[in-house]
């Protein structure tokens, strides 16, 4: 049983919107490899999430392979776009668990995430200040190059005119 089957069945999942172009069409078991294909995170780091509680109750085959299913992959889509905000393994297991503990946990879900959102509203101001004094100091360079190759330019045609005036004085 997956995180995502724990919870009930209503429509606003917790995991992110599902991404069927990225599956083949009708099929729900995938094996390890086929996840890591599909995600781009390597089966080691799928058992780890299995060990540490993200990713908790995956289902296994007759012969004990791990089999996902399309919800796991909608779950890992979620804890991608956790990790992406910066939020700490730590709380993401600690969501994981809150998800599967129900229903009554939506609370405590809601401040997890907005603190999340929070942090990530600050560091969204911290890099837009960062791109402020990249696109100030590329403007600068940008200037100071036309305008190193504008003087360059003049000097170069200084030096071609003053000597061919001395050409000119030499010759008359």
């Amino acid at each position: 049983m997956t995180v995502m089957e724990t919870t009930s069945t209503r429509t606003d999942s917790c995991a992110a919107p599902p991404h069927p172009h990225r599956r083949p069409a009708g099929q729900d078991s995938y094996t390890i490899s086929e996840v890591v294909a599909f995600t781009g995170l390597t089966a080691h780091t799928l058992r780890w999430y299995e060990r540490i509680g993200l990713m908790p109750h995956i289902d296994r085959s007759h012969t004990g392979q791990r089999r996902y299913s399309n919800r796991d992959l909608d779950w890992l889509d979620l804890v991608g776009k956790l990790r992406l905000t910066g939020m700490p393994v730590a709380d993401m297991v600690r969501y994981a668990e809150l998800v599967r503990e129900g229903d009554h946990t939506f609370g405590d879900r809601f401040e997890l995430l907005e603190t999340t959102r929070r942090d990530v509203l600050a560091r969204i101001a911290e890099l837009q200040d960062t791109l402020a004094v990249l696109d100030r100091k590329i403007s600068f360079y940008a200037d100071a190059g036309r305008l190193y190759e504008q003087d360059k330019y003049k000097q170069d045609t200084y030096k071609q005119d003053t000597y061919e005036q001395e050409k000119a004085e030499q010759a008359g």
